[in-house]
């Protein structure tokens, strides 16, 4: 038996219920399918270490942040990071811009904003149908593998909010890739984003030092200089820094099989200075000694400025801050997606319409991470999967007009909404 229902909505993320919350406040009768057993893990997850929501710096450098250039242009400009900020007020959770410009709720936590968010969701009568995985798609049909057997619905419209594939324990794991191809979807490969690097580290560094941070250095790749921290790990390298530059870093490795990462491991002092403190060390110092006490560095920058000499280093000062200010690590892969913090590739942009329904498939909507942009960690990435979200119900709402469907009113409780949906711990 095919049930009917008002519009579906596929996905239990961010953009999905950013999608779910536009459409319920517009009247609309709406469900949410999530293949898991509750709904935000990745969200949770990435409020582990402080929920970074967005970025306070001019609209032009934000959307300058991702890739493709103006893929999401519309989608943020209607919904911006004052917008989101707002947004987050209303629910009760106000935020603040941290030093170095990113913002955060007070809380510093994802579950408080989460369980406001749901309870939203739930007052506008959205109805919450966990594990519930996709496994069908015919016409206007969704099929999915629930603990009750299969289950056919039949929504007047549906909005797809997968995912990627990164951290595929929390939910997103890329098997949508399948269905849509077999709709004759174009999808370009999956691959990690805002992922570490791996480089041969000798044994012993890699013993004495994998789990330790690298602290304001700053990394060039391809004409590009980032400031920031990385953390040796024991295949290679992460960290924000290094996640800044992933892009071009995994573009490289992917051409080439290795990407020339150069490091400053003290960007705070040009060369000429730097040779002039390790000139005038104390006599008798061993070159460790030097290169702690007179260049300040620490003792994982000075293992790792071994590992990128391969040798003995020069003891000459001139010579030797050369070394300092452009350590050269060759990067030979990049870690695999269960440690990617995002996704990159997806389906291609030009196969949806300006209301981001698919042009082959009439009804269907997409939206978040897994469409074919990619920014970096910062912020951006949650902007743009509730911006986007947003803008595909917009969307939605527009090619469905008032008098397709049936609706519901706004303030509607569901009982499922509240017995399926566990909320945040």
């Amino acid at each position: 038996m095919v049930q009917g229902v008002d519009i579906a909505v596929v996905g239990g993320g961010p953009s999905g219920l950013a999608a779910a919350e536009v459409l319920a406040a517009s009247g609309r009768a709406v469900t949410v399918y999530e293949r898991m057993p509750s709904l935000g893990r990745k969200f949770l997850m990435a409020g582990r270490g402080g929920l970074n929501l967005t970025h306070s710096e001019p609209l032009p450098t934000f959307l300058g942040r991702y890739h493709p250039a103006g893929s999401l242009d519309g989608p943020i400009s209607a919904f911006p990071p004052t917008a989101l900020r707002e947004w987050c007020d209303g629910l009760g959770q106000t935020t603040f811009v941290g030093s170095s410009g990113r913002v955060f709720p007070e809380s510093f936590k994802a579950s408080p904003l989460l369980r406001a968010w749901l309870a939203r969701l739930d007052e506008r009568g959205v109805a919450i149908r966990p594990r519930h995985r996709l496994t069908g798609i015919a016409g206007q049909d969704l099929t999915f593998e629930t603990p009750d057997g299969p289950k056919t619905v039949r929504p007047a419209a549906t909005l797809l909010a997968l995912g990627g594939a990164s951290w595929p324990r929390l939910g997103s794991d890329g098997a949508w890739v399948t269905l849509l191809e077999a709709l004759g979807v174009t999808v370009s490969p999956l691959r990690p984003a805002n992922a570490g690097f791996a480089c041969p580290w000798s044994a012993p560094f890699r013993e004495r030092h994998a789990g330790t941070p690298l602290k304001r250095v700053a990394l060039t790749f391809a004409g590009r200089t980032v400031r920031g921290e990385a953390i040796v790990t024991q295949a290679g390298l992460e960290g924000g820094a290094v996640y800044a530059l992933s892009r071009e870093l995994r573009e490289a490795v992917l051409a080439t099989g290795e990407a020339r990462l150069v490091i400053d491991l003290r960007p705070d002092l040009d060369a000429e200075a730097l040779a002039s403190r390790l000139s005038g060390g104390r006599k008798g110092d061993s070159l460790s000694a030097r290169l702690r006490k007179a260049a300040g560095l620490s003792p994982v920058a000075i293992g790792l400025l071994r590992e990128a000499a391969g040798a003995a280093l020069p003891t000459e000062p001139t010579a030797l801050a050369r070394w300092i200010k452009a350590a050269p690590l060759t990067l030979t892969g990049t870690m695999g997606m269960d440690r990617a913090i995002s996704t990159a590739g997806g389906v291609v942009l030009d196969s949806l319409d300006g209301n981001a329904m698919l042009k082959a498939q009439p009804g269907l909507f997409l939206a978040g991470e897994m469409l074919d942009w990619e920014a970096p960690t910062g912020g951006y990435l949650l902007q743009g999967a509730i911006s986007g979200g947003r803008a595909a119900a917009e969307g939605l709402l527009r090619w469905l007009g008032p008098d397709q469907g049936f609706r519901q009113k706004p303030t509607m409780p569901t009982a499922s909404a509240g017995q399926d949906a566990p909320s945040p711990s």
